[in-house]
């Protein structure tokens, strides 16, 4: 197989146009029709940066043949599927909901019923909520990166603008109920509310890719 065969297989695995990958390398999109259709090599700059924006080695680019080891690594590391991360994920996800729908009934219910100290609940509420979102943000700031699909930018730009519409209708609320009841003490829960529908938002993205995959 020659350069540009396995530069072409290489984007198609990664599941990229010309037009993206040229933007990546800085060319232009005809020079890498040129590198695939073997009209032309990448420039010894460029060896580098593709290797890079590939995985691979500048070994495997060259000759075809992976690098010791690297065989191995690649049968290790295709264990941990996409499908798997995203199922971790909503598993991480949909706990730590729990526990901010948990905190918020704690506390609606410790001070006027149970007649705890309001000082102690707050205390317990606050490490509750911090514990769920340490376990969300720990989660999404160790999963790897995939390529998304074109179906997957999609998506996620229809949360940003669904989460983006929540934020702005709980803020309305908040300060509606605030200067009706004058309870600012208390209305702030408002936002951890909204925190929480955003995540369940989350979650059903996630579990609707599941199931269609």
């Amino acid at each position: 197989m020659n350069i540009g065969e396995k530069l072409f297989e290489l984007r198609k695995e990664k599941n990229l146009s010309q037009e993206e990958v040229a933007d990546k390398l800085n060319v232009s999109r005809q020079t890498i029709s040129k590198w695939e259709t073997n009209q032309s090599t990448p420039d010894f700059d460029k060896i580098i940066p593709i290797c890079e924006l590939f995985e691979i080695s500048t070994e495997e680019l060259l000759t075809g043949k992976k690098a010791e080891g690297e065989e191995v690594k690649n049968i290790e590391e295709s264990k941990v599927t996409k499908q798997e991360l995203r199922r971790k994920s909503a598993e991480v996800v949909s706990t730590s909901i729990f526990i901010y729908v948990a905190s918020v009934a704690f506390i609606m219910v410790a001070i006027p019923v149970l007649k705890m100290n309001p000082i102690i609940v707050t205390a317990i509420f606050l490490c509750a909520i911090a514990w769920a979102t340490a376990r969300i943000v720990k989660n999404y700031m160790s999963m790897p990166k995939f390529d998304k699909t074109k179906e997957e930018i999609k998506e996620e730009k229809i949360l940003k603008q669904i989460n983006g519409i929540v934020n702005t209708v709980c803020t309305v609320i908040y300060f509606i109920v605030s200067f009706m009841t004058m309870a600012w003490h208390i209305t702030w829960i408002i936002f951890v509310i909204d925190g929480l529908i955003c995540e369940i938002m989350k979650l059903i993205f996630m579990l609707k890719e599941k199931e269609e995959k």
